[in-house]
């Protein structure tokens, strides 16, 4: 079936090293103009090096195609997908550049964030434009996607995952629980010329009254910025420390913010944080992040039938 006025499918993410050679190259191509110490350069770094310099954003991202691959089929969408990254290879630029080869003349975008605020969603649409100025007259048009934090299967989703992370604790545990939400901290006032902040505390609201949560909280994780900037607030580790001295015993971590367990969740959350939580004798488990869960992967395919059809509902 026609696909509307769009040619073709464009994935665009964040990108990650595939191998310790990269690895620097690519935290150039992240930090650059970010005013950031080396030394905190290098102790990111590190973080990938404890993983053989490869990035799990990358694998993460091509089942993702493939999931999406067969719900455009199944939904009888004939839309090619393509994937690119901000930041390493497959470069945004190069993509468009083998899209137009391939005869597309316009497409749709869908990217790896579901909230808005400058480095999840604008610098993404810089990226698109400043690609096919490159290219000059003949570059294929494009629509991105919208955000869809307050999607009803983006939330299903998460409770979900929350659910089967509560039941990951002893029984004893579960009752007082503390749900903790988090996301990539950005600085504040990057967070105050966008909506960032308000998608999130909405999106976990609607977890929380969608899965019962008694008790929960908004906390943020990875800031990399220098030191005198300030950034959103409360980290989680600094949440994790609070839960204790309150007399708390158990923790479930939902990192609503990330769509995949990419670095940010298998280091700052899986081991930095669950150390944390050791080590001040809390007990800690970590919902899972959306994926190619079958719902997730429909929502995204809904969002697609949105812009292809514009009669379709805007759930």
């Amino acid at each position: 079936m026609s696909a509307g006025p769009y040619d073709a499918l464009l994935i665009l993410s964040f990108g990650g090293p595939d191998g310790m050679p990269d690895v620097m190259p690519f935290l150039d191509n992240v930090l650059r103009g970010r005013g950031v110490p080396e030394e905190r350069k290098r102790e990111v770094a590190h973080h990938y090096e404890l993983f053989g310099g490869v990035s799990p954003i990358n694998p993460q991202n091509r089942q993702l195609q493939v999931a999406l691959e067969a719900e455009l089929e199944r939904r009888g969408l004939d839309l090619p997908i393509y994937l690119g990254n901000r930041n390493w290879k497959p470069f945004v630029t190069d993509v468009i550049r083998q899209m137009q080869a391939d005869g597309v003349k316009k497409f749709l975008t869908f990217v790896t964030s579901g909230f808005s605020c400058y480095s999840g969603c604008r610098q993404y649409r810089e990226d698109l434009m400043k690609a096919c100025a490159e290219m000059g007259e003949g570059a294929p048009a494009w629509d991105k996607i919208r955000v869809y934090y307050n999607h009803p299967l983006f939330i299903e989703v998460t409770k979900r995952h929350w659910k089967q992370a509560c039941d990951r604790l002893p029984a004893e545990l579960r009752a007082g629980a503390v749900t903790l939400f988090t996301a990539h901290s950005i600085p504040a006032g990057m967070a105050a010329g966008s909506h960032y902040e308000a998608q999130l505390k909405e999106a976990a609201r609607l977890t929380a009254e969608a899965a019962g949560i008694a008790s929960w909280k908004l906390v943020y994780q990875s800031r990399s910025g220098p030191p005198s900037q300030p950034w959103l607030e409360p980290d989680v580790g600094d949440a994790i420390r609070a839960v204790q001295v309150e007399g708390g015993r158990a923790v479930i971590l939902v990192p609503i913010g990330f769509i995949s367990d990419h670095m940010e969740v298998l280091f700052d959350l899986d081991r930095e944080a669950r150390e944390l939580a050791d080590e001040v004798g809390v007990t800690l488990v970590r919902a899972s992040t959306p994926g190619t869960h079958p719902l997730f992967v429909q929502m995204i395919g809904e969002l697609v039938s949105e812009r292809v059809d514009p009669a379709t509902p805007k759930r």
